[in-house]
C-alpha cells in the first residue's frame, strides 16, 4: 500500500520531544469520557480522542450552525461538510463513524439514507465527544470510530436564555438570507433538576464565491431553502446515592421545495445549478424523535451501575424524480402517479420518491469495579440489547423498495484495565456480538429485477477484542498504543433492494455473502505532550478489513448507490500542537493525512485508491485564538485542502481532487449581560468545488462551495 507521510507531519512528531516542560498534574484539567463506557480520563484512553467543549462550540456557531462543518474544523480527519442535507461520504479516518445522542445511536446501518447528521439542533449540545478509530464500545456502526453529541445539563439556579442569530450572503441577495432564535430554561431544586431548549432556524438559498445561487440537491436532500425545529427537554432526579434522568428530543428539517436543479457540465468546469421552480413532489425531510431513561447507582455492593433503555423513531422523506429505476408497469394509467417523460420502450414514467423509516429500541446495561479486592484492577461488565426495524417504501405507489428488516442483538462484554507499575496502564476487553437478521418474503421492485426473494432468517456472531498500553514517562508525555475492532453491517437495505445481489433460480436472503457483517481491525500508536506552553499529539493509525463495505454511486444519474464488499486498508496520521502564548493567546495547527486502498480485482490484495466517498482529503487547520482584558474574544481560523489524485490499479489517474483554503474570522462582545458574535465564513470569498463534488459528484451534483456570509448573533440569560 502506498502512503507518503507529510514532513510537516513528522516534524510535530519530533517537536514533542525536544524542551519539554514538566507540568504540575493538579494544572492539568481532567476530563472524563463517557463514551468510553468507564468514565475514564482521556489521558487514560489508548486511543485519539477529540473532546469539543462549549467555549469551542461557542466560537464555530459565530460563523456556521453546521456541525459537520464544526467537527472537520477541530478534527480534521472527519471530511469536509458537503453542505447538504445529506451527509453520505462524511467519514471519520475514512470510514462511517457512530453518531449518537447521549449514547443513543443515530446512524441507520440496516439502510443509511445519509441523514444521521441531522437529527439534532446544535444549540442542544454541550460538548461533543470524538474516539477515533472503528471500536466495539457501543456496538455496531463504529467503523471509523464515535461521535456523541452530549446533551446540555442544568446549569444550577433558575435560568433562562434567548438566542438569535442572522447570516447573510456576500451580494446580501434578500433569498439568502439566514436566520434561527432558540429559547432555553434550566433550574434545580434539591432533587429535581430540569433544562429544556426550543429552536427555530429557516435557511435562505446558498450562493458561491461568484454571487451565483449554488446548485441544490432535489433527492438526497438540501439543507439550503429549508426551516428546522427542535425540541429538548432533560429531567432529572437525585436519590441518596442514585440518579434516574429522563431525556427526549425531536427534532424536524424539511427543505421547502422551493427551487429545482439544473444540470452542471463537469467535463466543461459548469457547475450544478438552481431555478425557482416548485417541485413537482413532496420536498425532502427529516423527522426524529431519540429518548432516554437512565439510571446510575454509585454504590450496588461496592459497584456503580448505569442502565439506560433508550428509542429512536427516525423517518426521512428522500427528493423525488423521473426514473426508470422507479417504473413499475402496474401504474401504467393510474390517476395516483404525475407522467413526466417516456421511457426508451415507450411507457410512461412517472415522479416518485423513496421515504426511509427506522424504529430502534435498546437497553444498555454496565457494571464499573474500581480495585477488584485490592489488585489495582478496574473491571466494567455488561450487556447491551438492541433491536432496529427498518423499511424504504416509495411515496408516491406505495411499493416496498426495501423489505422490512429485523435486526435484533445481544451483546455481553468485559473490559478492565490494570497499573502493573506506577505511570503504567494496560487495558483489554472482549465483546461478543450475536445478531439475528429476519426478512419475510418479497419481490424487488420492477425496475430492480423484478425478482421474487425468498426471505428468511440469518444469525450471525463475532467475538471482538481491543488491547491498550498508556504509559506516562513523566507528567507532560504520554505514549500509548492500542488495538482494537470494530463491528458492523453493509447497508443491508441496498443489498435487498438490487436484484443482481441474488442470483440462481430460486434467489434467498441467505445465499448472498453480500450481507455477511464487517469486522475491522484499527491498530493506533500515538504521543500525548501537554505542557505548561504548548500541547502536542501525533498518533498513526491502520485500518484494515477483509471483506469491507464500499459505496458506488450508480451511472444512471438517479444518485443512488450500491454496495461492493472488498478489502481495503486505511493508513493515517493524525496531529495537533497548540501553544499558550502569555495568558490570552492560544495558536495552534491540526493535521490529517491519510490514503486508502480496495482490493478490486478479488484478489486479496489492495490495489486501488479510495475515493471521496469513502475517504477524506488531506488537511491543515490553522487558528488563533485572542482573549482581550476587556472579555471580548477572538478566532481566526484556516482549512487548507490539499489536492490529491486517485489512481486505479494501473496506476492511472481515475479522478483527482483540487484542493482549497478557506478562512473564517469571528469576534464575540459582551454586551450587558449577554454576549454579541461576529463572524464572517469563507473570509477571502474562495471560490471552489466540495470535495464531494470534485471526486464523486456527476453532472447534477457538480456543487460550488458556499462563499462568503457575514453572521451576527445574540445571546442574553436571564
Amino acid at each position: 500500500m502506498k502512503f507518503t507521510t507529510s514532513l510537516i507531519a513528522l516534524s510535530i512528531a519530533s517537536a514533542i520531544t525536544p524542551n519539554l516542560v514538566t507540568a504540575d498534574e493538579a494544572d492539568i484539567e481532567v476530563i472524563t469520557v463517557t463514551s468510553s463506557r468507564m468514565g475514564k480520563p482521556v489521558s487514560a484512553l489508548p486511543n485519539t480522542v477529540t473532546i469539543i467543549d462549549r467555549e469551542q462550540l461557542e466560537q464555530q456557531f459565530r460563523t456556521t450552525k453546521d456541525l459537520s462543518t464544526i467537527i472537520g474544523n477541530l478534527a480534521p480527519s472527519f471530511s469536509p461538510s458537503r453542505q447538504k442535507m445529506s451527509n453520505t461520504g462524511e467519514t471519520l479516518r475514512g470510514r462511517t463513524p457512530l453518531i449518537m445522542i447521549d449514547g443513543v445511536p443515530q446512524s441507520n446501518p440496516l439502510r443509511s439514507g445519509g441523514r444521521s447528521g441531522q437529527t439534532i439542533d446544535p444549540a442542544m449540545i454541550e460538548r461533543i465527544e470524538i474516539i477515533h478509530g472503528a471500536n466495539a464500545m457501543h456496538g455496531m456502526g463504529a467503523q471509523g470510530g464515535i461521535i456523541n453529541y452530549i446533551t446540555k445539563k442544568p446549569s444550577g439556579d433558575s435560568q433562562h436564555q434567548v438566542s438569535f442569530d442572522v447570516t447573510v450572503p456576500n451580494n446580501l441577495a434578500s433569498d439568502g438570507v439566514s436566520f434561527g432564535t432558540s429559547y432555553s430554561f434550566s433550574g434545580e431544586s434539591d432533587r429535581m433538576d430540569m433544562i429544556g431548549s426550543v429552536s427555530y432556524r429557516n435557511n435562505g438559498v446558498y450562493y458561491d464565491a461568484n454571487d451565483q445561487m449554488v446548485g441544490i440537491d432535489t433527492t438526497q436532500g438540501e439543507s439550503m431553502d429549508s426551516q428546522s425545529a427542535d425540541f429538548f427537554i432533560k429531567l432529572g432526579y437525585d436519590f441518596d446515592q442514585s440518579r434516574l434522568e429522563l431525556m427526549v428530543n425531536h427534532y424536524n428539517m424539511e427543505n421547502n421545495g422551493n427551487y429545482m436543479a439544473v444540470d452542471g457540465d463537469k467535463e466543461n468546469d459548469i457547475p450544478t445549478g438552481a431555478i425557482k421552480q416548485d417541485q413537482p413532489w413532496e420536498a425532502a425531510n427529516n423527522q426524529v424523535t431519540t429518548t432516554s431513561l437512565t439510571y446510575t447507582h454509585e454504590d450496588i455492593g461496592g459497584q456503580q451501575l448505569h442502565l439506560q433503555f433508550f428509542n429512536q423513531n427516525f423517518e426521512a422523506v428522500y427528493g423525488g424524480g423521473c426514473w426508470s429505476d422507479f417504473y413499475d408497469p402496474g401504474m401504467e394509467g393510474s390517476d395516483q402517479v404525475t407522467v413526466c417523460d417516456s421511457g426508451d420502450n415507450g411507457e410512461s414514467l412517472y415522479y416518485e420518491q423513496s421515504r426511509n423509516k427506522s424504529m430502534k429500541w435498546g437497553m444498555k446495561a454496565s457494571m464499573i469495579a474500581n480495585n477488584v479486592a485490592d489488585s489495582g484492577i478496574n473491571l466494567a461488565y455488561g450487556i447491551d440489547i438492541f433491536r432496529d426495524t427498518t423499511e424504504q417504501d416509495m411515496v408516491v405507489s406505495g411499493i416496498s423498495w426495501v423489505p422490512e428488516s429485523i435486526y435484533d442483538n445481544i451483546a455481553p462484554y468485559v473490559q478492565l484495565d490494570y497499573d502493573p507499575i506506577d505511570n503504567l496502564t494496560l487495558s483489554g476487553g472482549v465483546r461478543y456480538e450475536y445478531a439475528k437478521l429476519k426478512v419475510d418474503d418479497y419481490k424487488t421492485m420492477y425496475g430492480y429485477g423484478d425478482k421474487e426473494i425468498q426471505g428468511g432468517t440469518l444469525d450471525f456472531n463475532e467475538t471482538l477484542v481491543n488491547l491498550g498500553l498508556s504509559y506516562k514517562i513523566i507528567p507532560s508525555v504520554r505514549l500509548y498504543t492500542s488495538f482494537s475492532q470494530g463491528f458492523g453491517m453493509p447497508d443491508i437495505g441496498r443489498v435487498l433492494r438490487d436484484g443482481d445481489s441474488f442470483q440462481g433460480e430460486n434467489p434467498s436472503i441467505e445465499d448472498t455473502l453480500a450481507l455477511t457483517p464487517i469486522v475491522t481491525d484499527n491498530l493506533e500508536f500515538g504521543a500525548d505532550y501537554q505542557g505548561e506552553y504548548f500541547s502536542a499529539k501525533i498518533a498513526f493509525y491502520r485500518s484494515s478489513t477483509d471483506y469491507g463495505s464500499r459505496m458506488v454511486e450508480k451511472e444512471d444519474g438517479s444518485g443512488a448507490f450500491v454496495v461492493k464488499r472488498e478489502k481495503s486498508v486505511i493508513e493515517g496520521i493524525e496531529s495537533n500542537i497548540t501553544a499558550y502564548i502569555g495568558d490570552n493567546d492560544d495558536v495552534g495547527v491540526n493535521i490529517a493525512i491519510q490514503d486508502g486502498e480496495y482490493d478490486s480485482n478479488g484478489d486479496h490484495s489492495v490495489d486501488t485508491d479510495l475515493d471521496g466517498a469513502n475517504i477524506s482529503p488531506n488537511r491543515i487547520n490553522l487558528f488563533w485564538t485572542h482573549n482581550f482584558d476587556n472579555d471580548i474574544s477572538t478566532r481566526v481560523q484556516a482549512n487548507f485542502f490539499m489536492d490529491k489524485d486517485f489512481k486505479d490499479a494501473n496506476d492511472e489517474i481515475y479522478s483527482s481532487f483540487d484542493g482549497y483554503t478557506t478562512v473564517d474570522a469571528s469576534v464575540a462582545i459582551p454586551v450587558y449581560n449577554g454576549s454579541l458574535s461576529i463572524g464572517i465564513q469563507n473570509l477571502f470569498n474562495e471560490d471552489y468545488y466540495t470535495y464531494y463534488s470534485q471526486t464523486v459528484g456527476k453532472d447534477n451534483r457538480y456543487f460550488k462551495g458556499m462563499g462568503r456570509t457575514a453572521t451576527i448573533g445574540f445571546t442574553m440569560p436571564f
